[in-house]
């Protein structure tokens, strides 16, 4: 074998031992993304499912009744008599 062939045998198993390494390495990237991608995933899940309990809450507190109950516990409001109502007109 000539010197010319022999580099050419060196070089070409240099560059098969990168190609490997790069294969090697592409595929580490490639799990590593996919574990990333699953816990975005589980995460994401796990805020559509408090979104929705939120949006429940929501609606089961925006109700009138609801509403009617907190201002009169909370804020001691109550329908007012008849002589208590004021109509102001222009």
């Amino acid at each position: 074998m000539s010197r010319t062939g022999h580099m050419l045998f060196v070089l070409l198993m240099a560059a098969v031992l990168a190609s490997a390494i790069a294969v090697v390495y592409s595929k580490y990237l490639s799990r590593k993304h996919f574990v990333v991608l699953q816990e975005l995933q589980a995460e994401k899940e796990r805020i559509g499912i408090q979104w929705g309990r939120l949006q429940l809450e929501e609606s089961t507190l925006a109700t009138h009744s609801e509403v009617e109950k907190r201002a009169r516990d909370r804020l001691k409001m109550h329908l007012p008599q008849f002589d208590e109502v004021v109509v102001i007109r222009r």
